[in-house]
């Protein structure tokens, strides 16, 4: 049984799939108010799950970011014969995609040509997240989702990048 004062389960994950979409569309949340004739507070409870989504609200935001209604429940398990597992690795690209660094990243990775250099990159992403000697350069993972549905990944994850 779910409490009332927290989110529903189901409004966190929808909410969660409105932010990844947004910011894959390059939307800021004002963008996406306006568009809906909402101010960019209530989109940001949506996309929180602290306020629920109607259905006529949900389908002007799936118009907008150009998805299916379906869209915003896939990967959602609740014990749901009918829902499909959501597995730990994509748990792990929607934590990663609902940062601005991550989105930048995936949006920037695909442009380096050299599988030399993405190799790098990717070496040096697993150094800094493995890389625990220095406290005051590190801090818990970039988003803490508030349910067992949607898990950050184990570790820590480096403050800032030095650029060299």
């Amino acid at each position: 049984m779910h409490h009332e004062q927290q989110p529903h389960p189901i409004d966190i994950h929808v909410g969660n799939r409105v932010r990844i979409l947004r910011r894959h569309r390059g939307l800021s949340q004002e963008q996406l108010g306006a568009h809906l004739e909402l101010t960019f507070q209530q989109v940001q409870k949506y996309e929180r799950g602290t306020n629920r989504i109607s259905a006529s609200k949900l389908y002007e935001i799936a118009r907008a970011l150009k998805k299916p209604i379906a869209h915003f429940f896939e990967g959602f398990a609740d014990g749901d014969e009918f829902a499909p597992e959501i597995s730990s690795a994509e748990r792990s690209i929607n934590v990663f995609l609902s940062t601005p660094e991550g989105l930048e990243l995936s949006r920037s990775f695909p442009n380096v040509r050299s599988a030399r250099q993405r190799r790098r990159i990717v070496d040096l992403v697993r150094s800094l997240a493995e890389d625990d000697e220095t406290e005051d350069d590190t801090v818990e993972p970039m988003v803490r989702p508030p349910h067992p549905a949607i898990q950050a990944p184990e570790g820590r994850v480096p403050r800032k990048l030095k650029r060299g």
